[in-house]
């Protein structure tokens, strides 16, 4: 295995979900010898998607890893950590994890469909990492292939840099190799996906050299030495050519475009050639780091302190729980003993090993900017590894977990089991959460869409067998007061034994939104002893936090025990606590109380053409605008809206804006429910 950080490549295929990524990382690992054959996402026989969720789907639905070596033509051998994130929306955490760790992404573009959603999504991730880009349009053999309009579409979407090293060589069913524009040369490939090399047809030659003309001056023109040589007449060979080329793909100036088909390995290999030839290795990026308060940029020197994080945990099925890190810095050593730096404890890496899917292959040493794995390590995805605790290298936050369901299990021995297997998909996926609503005694599940969510509870069932079904959340509506009112709360019984005994008076009065409950004691000469006015307290509170027999708790009141009376024998703890309890939900129903809903700081962000319908939306659920600002081609709105008219927002938003719209919640506060609502609400609580 390569043990030289400038041979290393960190590559993430990214792009929209269904685009071929699978299937070209298949073609490459076929291709370097890594596989006996190309693996099909239709027929479940990739070497990535190996759980049972990505197979039933025929798509990714989590990260996967492939390490493998490949042979450039500068006679090197290369370390290439392929990472193949899924492109559906639902499992953008696990694209943010990959990203992360990247050096290179590929953004994979179907020669047929040209720029999607997912493309956008996929390259405003990378601008926001400052990460360098290649393109490789795929499915070049597919009906409908026009790789130059795919470009001129990439340029309209996002600006210029769009350097095309290659030009197809016949295009869908007559797809049958490409144009090398640098070297001006043909490339012809075989059903093995080997190529040789030939003239450029008489039909391509003309145009292919006004393209090579055009990406040598492009390229030139970020080296003044070369753009002097070139403007006197050297004209540069290939290889400086990607010397150049290289500095500007680093520096995100240049973004190569190159042509193929994962589907007939067409143009894979000049993939990996260009990305070990020309893409940037560990050592051209630094990480930000955090040095207790300050922050550092930490080198891949493979000769400093072993610093490394932990960007993945998968369920291996055979031998559990399996920890993926990036080593940031230093040289990582089979029996490594680190410090988990968030809980200060000490950690060994026992047997580490380097992952194609879920095949194993164990080494003794990772050095600074090596992608392995670890079994069995106790530490939380996004963990940083490191000899001093002081040291913790940021991560990407997970994405808001929106919708929710709440889970029944079928049986006792499922609720036994649930949380230690919810504790586990956590690990595993950092954007589920598993939350307690403790009105209706459920588990909530929160994910990032119905998808997201659907593949949780099929791992429930599959990998833990533990069945459930789930139900809508509730809405966590309550009650308050208008008007001040009073009741008295009574429990007599006095004859058959110990008998119990205990008056209160209460007076009860609205207080201001978000001031919760208020007990006052107001009695005077004693009437009720202390201990029983405390318990008189928690009989109050118990009974307005569970809301009486509707279950909607009150809040924002004020309870005043005025007066009361005790027996010697009779009274207890107990007999005023349950007096309390009656007493201030009676004089509660006398207050003239309403329904409060939750209100949620809402703001999405969306393409300033959506924006008419996304407001119009908006007033729909009552929601009230509070801003809305543009920037550049997005508009960003906040508005406040009631929480029970966006249980589903996540889902109805993409739907509004054809995938391209986001939002996030904040703060959330409460308000009157309008009459004819609250008569639907306490129906329901009624049944």
């Amino acid at each position: 295995m390569v043990t030289s950080t400038r041979h290393i490549r960190n590559v993430v295929l990214v792009g929209q979900s269904g685009v071929g990524k699978t299937t070209l990382a298949e073609a490459l690992l076929h291709r370097a010898g890594v596989t006996n054959r190309h693996g099909s996402v239709d027929d479940g026989t990739t070497a990535l998607d190996r759980d049972p969720e990505s197979i039933g789907r025929g798509s990714s639905v989590s990260l996967a890893v492939a390490s493998f070596d490949w042979q450039a033509p500068d006679g090197e051998t290369y370390r290439i950590n392929l990472l193949d994130s899924p492109g559906h929306p639902d499992f953008v955490g696990d694209a943010e994890a990959a990203l992360a760790v990247a050096d290179l992404a590929v953004l994979v573009v179907s020669a047929a469909d040209g720029v999607e959603v997912g493309t956008e999504t996929a390259w405003r991730a990378c601008a926001e990492r400052d990460l360098p880009v290649f393109v490789f349009v795929t499915r070049e053999d597919r009906p409908r292939a026009d790789f130059e309009h795919v470009v001129a579409d990439l340029t309209a979407a996002f600006g210029d840099g769009f350097t095309m090293l290659e030009l197809p060589l016949g295009e869908a069913e007559a797809f049958h190799g490409v144009a090398d524009v640098l070297d001006e040369r043909a490339l012809e490939y075989d059903a093995s996906g080997h190529h040789h090399v030939e003239p450029l047809p008489d039909s391509i030659v003309r145009h292919e050299h006004e393209v090579h003309e055009h990406v040598v001056e492009e390229i030139v023109s970020g080296d003044d030495d070369q753009l002097e040589r070139y403007l006197d007449g050297d004209e540069p060979t290939g290889r400086d050519l990607e010397r150049t080329l290289a500095a500007e793909v680093v520096g995100r100036q240049a973004f190569p475009v190159l042509v193929g088909s994962g589907t007939t390995a067409i143009g894979v290999d000049r993939l990996a050639d260009y990305v070990c030839e020309v893409g940037p290795s560990p050592a051209d990026r630094a990480t930000i780091a955090k040095d207790g308060e300050s922050m550092i940029e930490l080198k891949a020197d493979p000769d400093v302190e072993p610093v490394a994080v932990v960007f993945k945990t998968v369920s291996d099925q055979y031998v559990g729980r399996v920890s993926l890190f990036r080593v940031v810095a230093g040289t990582v050593r089979a029996d490594a003993t680190l410090i988990d730096t968030a809980t200060g404890s000490t950690v060994r890496l026992h047997a580490p090993f380097t992952l194609v899917g879920d095949r194993h292959t164990p080494v003794d040493t990772l050095v600074a900017g090596q992608i392995g794995a670890v079994a069995k390590l106790d530490v939380a995805t996004g963990a940083t590894l490191a000899s001093s605790d002081s040291l913790s290298v940021p991560t990407p936050t997970p994405p808001s977990a929106h919708l929710a369901v709440a889970l029944v299990p079928a049986t006792q021995s499922d609720d036994d089991r649930l949380p230690d297997a919810l504790q586990k998909l956590v690990q595993e996926d950092p954007s589920l959460v598993v939350e307690h609503d403790a009105l209706s005694r459920r588990t909530v599940l929160r994910g990032v869409g119905d998808t997201h969510l659907a593949v949780a509870l099929a791992r429930l069932s599959g990998r833990y067998d533990i069945d459930v079904s789930t139900e809508p959340v509730r809405v966590p509506y309550r009650r308050t007061i208008t008007r001040v009112a009073t009741a008295e709360g009574r429990v007599k019984k006095q004859s058959g034994g110990h008998g119990q005994f205990a008056v209160v008076s209460l007076r009860v009065e609205p207080l201001a939104r978000g001031a919760g409950i208020e007990f006052v004691d107001e009695v005077v000469g004693g009437a009720i002893p202390k201990q029983f006015v405390q318990a008189t307290e928690a009989g109050v509170v118990d009974a307005l936090s569970v809301g009486g027999p509707l279950g909607v708790p009150v809040v924002d009141v004020r309870v005043v025990c005025v007066d009361g009376k005790t027996h010697s024998v009779d009274s207890s703890d107990m007999a005023f606590r349950t007096a309390a309890a009656h007493g201030v939900l009676e004089a509660i129903e006398s207050a003239s109380a309403v329904v409060l809903e939750p209100i949620a700081r809402l703001e999405a962000t969306v393409p300033v053409e959506t924006q008419g319908d996304v407001l119009g939306d908006l007033g729909a659920r009552r929601g009230r605008i509070v801003d809305s600002r543009i920037q550049g081609d997005r508009q960003t709105i906040t508005a406040d809206v009631p929480l029970a008219e966006i249980q589903r927002y996540s889902m109805e938003l993409r739907s509004l804006t054809g995938g391209r719209g986001s939002f996030t919640l904040g703060a959330i506060h409460h308000d009157v429910l309008p009459d004819h609502l609250a008569d639907e609400v306490l129906d329901q609580y009624r049944v």
